[in-house]
């Protein structure tokens, strides 16, 4: 065979298989691109919230393997506490945990999800975010606020802790105390239902304040009351369960959006196994972390609940919060089983 025609043949051949491989190529699915997730959160390192955090990551890494890179940043180390939830708004974060508050920011009629005395225990939050009036919830979010959440967790029902001991029955006991809380309308109708001076204060803050007497107590979840020491500056615990507090695991909308339906499905999946492991640990927690604080010689104070509900519902009338929540959703909730 001469030269030239062999030469001809070889150059045939060599484009014969760039085009059976480009048909191989656009025949062939394309690889999955590993989806990097990154949660930040508030909560410490040691804190059942961060710790069921790591079980979603490494349930949601093993059911769907090579296709997810989850990262957990704990105690705000990747964006300050309160900057999460426009990080994933802007397209900056992934996903964080996002409280009712954060959501009343952008949808205040949802203010009524933040309210005192809502919820009458951890069951009744948890049937209530399972009901269509959570679907609503969450439907709203979506639509507003471009975030998926993917499941409710229990951050715990908050209690007041005082800095020097009194003997409390009823909001009347409590007057004059002046009492740091978050800030916002709510915060502050909740904290005067409760009979307290309310008192603004970022978290860091709140120890020195009370070892200086600056403040008289705070108000919190005993489990993040022990996390922050405040028991070594404190002598009371008085057991108002003035709000059973829920927080959600949420996702960036454009981030959901682009992960294919099995993928969403492992990762509800994850969400739920990581709540169920909160919330027992959670649980456990508030069981034993009386008695523990009690051993240390905290004294522990059980007021009538009922008298610190009315004057707190009160409050939420006279301030006129009660009329922008939409109409016949607290008598909604309340009758959820």
């Amino acid at each position: 065979m001469s030269r030239p025609l062999l030469s001809l043949l070889c150059t045939r051949t060599f484009a014969l298989g760039l085009v059976a491989a480009a048909a191989t190529a656009l025949a062939a699915p394309a690889a999955y691109a590993q989806q990097l997730v990154r949660i930040s959160a508030a909560s410490i390192d040691t804190d059942a919230l961060s710790k069921s955090l790591v079980t979603f990551k490494d349930t949601l890494e093993k059911s769907a393997p090579g296709r997810f890179d989850v990262k957990v940043y704990p105690a705000s180390t990747l964006f300050k506490q309160g900057t999460e939830v426009p990080a994933m708004q802007r397209g900056n974060l992934e996903m964080s945990t996002m409280t009712t508050f954060e959501v009343e920011q952008q949808i205040p009629e949802f203010a009524v999800f933040s309210t005192g005395y809502l919820f009458r225990d951890y069951g009744h939050m948890k049937a209530v975010f399972s009901s269509p009036i959570g679907a609503e919830y969450y439907k709203k979010v979506e639509e507003v606020m471009g975030i998926k959440i993917l499941q409710p967790f229990y951050l715990g029902t908050r209690q007041v802790n005082l800095r020097k001991a009194r003997d409390v029955k009823g909001p009347d006991d409590l007057k004059g105390v002046k009492l740091r809380v978050p800030g916002g309308p709510g915060w502050l109708a909740l904290a005067r239902g409760l009979g307290v001076s309310p008192t603004p204060m970022a978290m860091p803050e709140v120890y020195l304040a009370l070892s200086t007497g600056t403040i008289d107590g705070q108000e919190n979840p005993l489990s993040i009351m022990r996390a922050n020491k405040l028991e070594e500056v404190t002598q009371q615990i008085v057991l108002t369960s003035h709000l059973v507090q829920p927080v959600f695991l949420a996702m960036a909308l454009p981030i959901w959006n682009k992960l294919s339906a099995d993928d969403q499905a492992k990762a509800l999946a994850a969400a739920r196994v990581a709540a169920e492991a909160n919330d027992k640990a959670r649980i456990a927690e508030e069981k034993s972390i009386v008695d523990e604080l009690q051993a240390k010689g905290l004294k522990i104070a059980r007021p009538d609940t009922a008298l610190f509900r009315k004057a707190v519902m009160a409050q939420y009338e006279s301030s006129g919060l009660k009329a922008k929540w939409p109409a016949g959703m607290y008598e909604r909730i309340d009758q959820v089983k």
